[in-house]
């Protein structure tokens, strides 16, 4: 589905990642980890087309979206939910959701079912206000106004970030119905190693903007956790 090759991008005249390949199937499941710095959310933003690579490609099922705009991204069936979430505080859960909608040139005004049924903790929300709600709602509602644009890939950036562990429990149980229910592939940043564990299949370690480590996620073993990822 998505297949990233020799990938070098830059902020500026700094180089953040040097060289990086790595494919995702369709349906799969894989995880990015790395030290703080490591070029993990510049991987992201380059596939979504935020910080587009200067050299290598970047290829969605064998078409070349290397230059493409993120909102064509969008289109063509990629999502982004960004670290720090990034809703509208002073918009409504609804509003939120719908404007996303638009943003896809959709018609309807109305919040799917669907969306109530993956997230029931947001129905009575509808009314509030993003910049009220909790850490955990807030990351709720950042997934639920991608997931109507109706993705094929998910890209996740640190989904678990700050929550207590009773709701990285929940949003553990969403993504694997996301996955299974709607046949969504996932491309997951995450520094929580049992979530990690719990909801990928493959994972790739970032270092200095260059991948050393990946494989099954069976094959993420402690060793591998002292030598990439320790602090």
């Amino acid at each position: 589905m998505l297949a990233i090759s020799a990938v070098n991008s830059y902020y500026g005249t700094s180089h953040i990642l040097h060289g990086v390949s790595l494919g995702i199937g369709d349906g799969e499941m894989v995880a990015v980890l790395g030290r703080n710095g490591a070029g993990k959310t510049t991987l992201l933003r380059s596939i979504i087309g935020l910080n587009p690579p200067r050299e290598g490609e970047i290829r969605f099922d064998g078409a070349d979206i290397t230059h493409l705009k993120p909102h064509r991204r969008a289109g063509i069936g990629l999502g982004y939910v960004p670290q720090g979430r990034e809703i509208i505080f002073d918009l409504t859960v609804r509003e939120n959701i719908v404007l996303a909608m638009i943003g896809r040139n959709q018609r309807a005004r109305a919040v799917p079912d669907f969306v109530w049924d993956y997230f029931p903790a947001l129905r009575p929300l509808v009314n509030r206000k993003g910049g009220v709600l909790s850490g955990g709602q807030q990351q709720q509602l950042a997934i639920a106004r991608t997931l109507v644009q109706e993705p094929r890939l998910l890209l996740l950036d640190e989904p678990t970030e700050g929550l207590q562990p009773s709701v990285v429990e929940e949003i553990d149980e969403i993504i694997k119905r996301i996955r299974r229910e709607r046949n969504c592939a996932v491309l997951l940043v995450e520094q929580n190693l049992a979530f990690v564990r719990d909801v990928a299949e493959r994972f790739a370690i970032l270092d200095t903007g260059r991948i050393v480590a990946n494989g099954d996620i069976g094959q993420l073993t402690p060793e591998v956790v002292q030598r990439h990822l320790a602090v």
